[in-house]
């Protein structure tokens, strides 16, 4: 989340008054994350989101991510429903970008994770999976392995962001490429779960959030990219092992991998952290300065490409 186009407060009122929502009481810029513009919207009916979407995020993909929300909806995962107007519609237009109103979710996002709170985490992630094996929609993954050659060419030099960055890349894309698995298990996933995509009370998952990633792709290459985001240092050196066997175990509740999943696990999280790694660095290299948005440091996604390279990192994935 973040804002990089900014609400004229006429055309915000104008834009409300479609909805049975009540009147704008204010409406206040969200700094986190790098994709969208994103708004606390508060009205005489409630808290809701506002986003506008902008930079990923293709106007003509929003009617997918509307009936993936109503699909999980349907069958009982806490993730936020897109509001529709009196006359039916969820997508909208202020501003020049498309936009919608979304239901606001109760619960904080996390930063330091605890055991318990991986084992809720990996429960929900597992239960989002079973509950999208029957989702008719499908989407290609523009972020997926077929598509970070062009996105490491997009960023640039990345010696800019760390000395040797480029040859690094090249060399993890070349073993990628020569090693990705092929036939595991895959529908639509969410392909972006980190901690500040998940909303909880205590250890309790409230809220499953940011589906603008959501992707057809591998089933366990979204558990370790959960895996990569929730059991790490912030500088990514440790993989805390409580927290990474709390993970796997609240998934395997739900979902029982294959062998060939299981195996792929350690060549899938290095893939998962090559792809953050090059999105990070696009966007350290390329986000305007004026922009009300926090840059990640793609560095700890270095070192957890380093370690997932290591000979033992399936024991990483033990629960």
């Amino acid at each position: 989340m973040a804002v990089y186009t900014e609400v004229d407060p006429d055309d915000l009122a104008t834009l409300v008054a479609r909805y049975d929502i009540g009147t704008v009481q204010s409406c206040k810029g969200i700094a986190e994350g790098v994709e969208n513009s994103n708004f606390l919207l508060e009205t005489t009916g409630g808290r809701f989101i506002l986003t506008l979407y902008e930079k990923r995020v293709r106007a003509d993909d929003l009617p997918f991510f509307v009936d993936l929300l109503g699909h999980l909806a349907a069958k009982g995962c806490p993730v936020p429903a897109m509001i529709r107007d009196r006359e039916g519609a969820a997508i909208q237009r202020i501003s020049g970008r498309a936009a919608c109103i979304i239901q606001f979710l109760s619960g904080i996002s996390l930063t330091r994770p605890t055991a318990a709170q991986c084992e809720a985490a990996g429960a929900a992630l597992g239960a989002a999976h079973r509950a999208l094996e029957d989702f008719a929609g499908a989407r290609e993954n523009s972020m997926g392995h077929g598509h970070w050659r062009d996105i490491a060419a997009a960023a640039g030099d990345l010696d800019t962001v760390l000395p040797g960055l480029g040859a690094i890349v090249e060399a993890e894309l070349d073993y990628l490429d020569a090693n990705w698995p092929a036939g595991l298990p895959a529908h639509v996933i969410h392909a972006d779960l980190f901690p500040d995509n998940v909303l909880m009370l205590g250890d309790r998952v409230t809220g499953l959030i940011d589906f603008y990633f959501a992707a057809t792709d591998y089933r366990a290459y979204d558990l370790a990219v959960t895996h990569a985001s929730w059991t790490f240092s912030r500088d990514g050196t440790r993989c805390d092992p409580a927290r990474a066997a709390a993970l796997m175990r609240g998934y395997a509740r739900e979902v029982a991998l294959t062998e060939a999943e299981v195996a792929a696990l350690p060549l899938l999280a290095r893939g998962a952290s090559l792809r953050f790694l090059l999105t990070r660095a696009h966007d350290w290299i390329h986000t305007p300065a004026d922009a009300l948005v926090t840059r990640k440091d793609p560095s700890p996604f270095l070192a957890r490409l380093r370690r997932y390279q290591a000979p033992d990192a399936l024991d990483l994935f033990k629960a």
